[in-house]
């Protein structure tokens, strides 16, 4: 006979957001639990915006082993931290907490590694030098920044609101042909916006025709298949890589640091397409 589960041995993690129903991270993370053998479990936490300190505070408090944090509250978990990493402070944004032994928790970021783990994984790319094009200017692509930055990239960046991208990049002007031309000149396309997320159809903001085999097209919008955007560039004949590549990666990286355990990547992937 199973013994019961959970225990009161038990360690618990999770992810805090709001909304977090959607979230991938507790499939992903419980089938490393259950790889592994680890008595650990992983939740969502639906976190109003409201109350974002005292709740991070409160699950440390009542014995949490470490929180993924994603939209909308990546930014206001600084100022519950004792420490942030210098990718955080670079950044400006923290996506993991780690327990710092004290009674408090260090602020880390983990989605620019994931990102480029990701790329390297399914369309490995030189970046050193090299153009690169990214749609979207906010918490998550200032991450991208700072990965591909540090890879040596001239980034160009295209958004609504201009003023986000000066800080980001090279400004290109937010209308079809400027994007066009932009990423007929890029060898590397990021969609870091949400667009793509919720339609069939390959929204209008994001580049096509330019695309072809000299483009690694990147979107970090992930569903259970291809998005629109992406299944259009491959058709084109661009290699692609999704948003499951980077939530897998900067999921991994925050697992070492919770567990310190080597993650198993596998059963992490298994986790993310199952029902």
């Amino acid at each position: 006979m199973n013994e019961p589960w959970p225990t009161s041995a038990t360690r618990f993690a999770g992810v805090i957001g709001w909304p977090i129903s959607h979230s991938l991270s507790p499939r992903m993370h419980n089938a490393a639990f259950r790889a592994l053998g680890l008595d650990w479990a992983y939740l969502a936490f639906p976190i109003d915006p409201d109350h974002v300190s005292d709740a991070v505070r409160g699950l440390f408090r009542a014995g949490c082993s470490g929180l993924n944090v994603t939209i909308p509250h990546k930014h206001a978990v600084i100022e519950c931290c004792s420490a942030v990493t210098p990718a955080v402070e670079a950044i400006g944004a923290a996506n993991t907490l780690i327990p710092d032994g004290d009674g408090g928790m260090t602020g880390d970021n983990t989605d620019a590694e994931g990102f480029l783990r990701a790329l390297d994984e399914c369309a490995p790319i030189d970046l050193d030098g090299a153009e690169v094009l990214m749609i979207g200017a906010g918490g998550a692509a200032c991450a991208v920044a700072f990965a591909l930055k540090g890879r040596g990239a001239r980034l160009r960046v295209a958004n609504r609101t201009e003023e986000k991208c000066a800080a980001l990049g090279e400004v290109v002007p937010f209308t079809h042909q400027a994007i066009e031309d932009a990423a007929a000149r890029a060898a590397l396309v990021v969609n870091s916006t949400s667009l793509g997320m919720g339609t069939d159809e390959v929204p209008a903001d994001l580049p096509l025709e330019s695309l072809g085999p000299h483009t690694v097209a990147y979107d970090l919008v992930y569903r259970t298949e291809p998005t629109p955007w992406l299944a259009a560039a491959a058709a084109r004949g661009a290699r692609t890589v999704d948003g499951a590549g980077m939530l897998l990666h900067q999921g991994a990286a925050a697992f070492r640091q919770w567990t310190g355990v080597e993650p198993p990547l596998d059963a992490m992937r298994a986790g993310l397409t199952s029902r």
